[in-house]
């Protein structure tokens, strides 16, 4: 009970953290939108992209924290926890699309470089005070066990060095009229942006696709499965992703003649489950002289 005590009170910091970072970021970019608009500045208007990043990237964690607590019904076994990967891959062609649009704008811009209003600084300013203040509600989060609130937390600091751009660009404009800073500064904050979409774009595909998370090794989990006492062979072995934080494994093992299936299920349980913190796991055991041929159609 204290374990799960302690788990659901770590579930709702977490949660509040996010709601609290959201409306801090979605809010104060309505203001860079409307500041960038009014000081003609796409240094302001592209870091504006770049939060709507992090806030989309803040709301896809809330909902996934959200839905997770749904139950798993008899039409989705699973629950909802695949809505965070759908909603991502989204999120990832979105700030792709964002950034191709700010690299155009800028291409403009450096041909005929615009009248840009320094006032610019102080709203990116702000907004780097803003950036740091939810940077600091989310780190007192749970960041080290959590995907999610740790991948909001990287899109954050990304966007710190989006309101630096803007403040470099303000202050060249201020002390010399180097209007063209405006540009240069959105074209590195679209980097930025562009480098997001693609990470999230190409990690979800990659859980779309039933890909093996990063930091489990196929080999390793083969081998220490073939260690076991009474297991010959390992075969059809596949290790794939629910969502970001739930990974599975499902395999067959052909084991000796005589052996206590139920003792080495439970061992093999406990290995995956320590070794590579696999929890959700199907094991197939399969008696000594088994015709792997008659797996043909599987996948390996």
């Amino acid at each position: 009970m204290g374990h799960d005590h302690g788990h659901h009170h770590t579930h709702q910091a977490n949660k509040k953290a996010l709601f609290l970072s959201f409306l801090l970021i979605a809010g104060f970019m309505v203001v860079e939108v409307i500041g960038g608009l009014l000081t003609n500045s796409l240094a302001l208007l592209s870091d504006a992209g770049h939060m709507l990043s992090d806030a989309a990237a803040l709301g896809l964690s809330l909902l996934a924290f959200t839905f997770g607590e749904k139950a798993a019904s008899a039409a989705k076994t699973y629950g909802y926890r695949r809505f965070e990967i759908l909603a991502a891959f989204i999120n990832g062609l979105t700030l792709l699309v964002i950034s191709l649009y700010i690299f155009w704008e800028a291409y403009h811009r450096f041909l005929e470089p615009p009248t840009v209003n320094g006032m610019m600084m102080i709203i990116a300013i702000i907004g780097l005070l803003v950036n740091v203040l939810v940077a600091w509600i989310l780190m007192r989060g749970d960041t080290k066990d959590n995907l999610n609130l740790r991948s909001a937390l990287l899109h954050v600091l990304g966007d710190l060095l989006g309101s630096v751009g803007a403040i470099v660009a303000g202050i060249l404009i201020l002390l010399f009229d180097w209007n063209i800073a405006d540009p240069i500064a959105s074209v590195i904050v679209s980097i930025l942006i562009l480098g997001s979409g693609w990470r999230i774009t190409k990690d979800s595909i990659h859980v779309l696709m039933e890909g093996k998370p990063d930091n489990i090794n196929i080999e390793k989990v083969e081998q220490q499965l073939v260690s076991l006492d009474g297991v010959l062979q390992v075969h059809d072995l596949h290790v794939w992703s629910i969502t970001s934080d739930f990974p599975a494994l499902s395999c067959h093992l052909i084991v000796k003649k005589n052996i206590d299936r139920d003792n080495l299920l439970q061992e093999a349980s406990i290995v995956l489950h320590k070794q590579f913190d696999l929890k959700h796991t199907t094991i197939q055991i399969e008696g000594e002289g088994t015709n792997i041929a008659d797996h043909e159609n599987c996948c390996n």
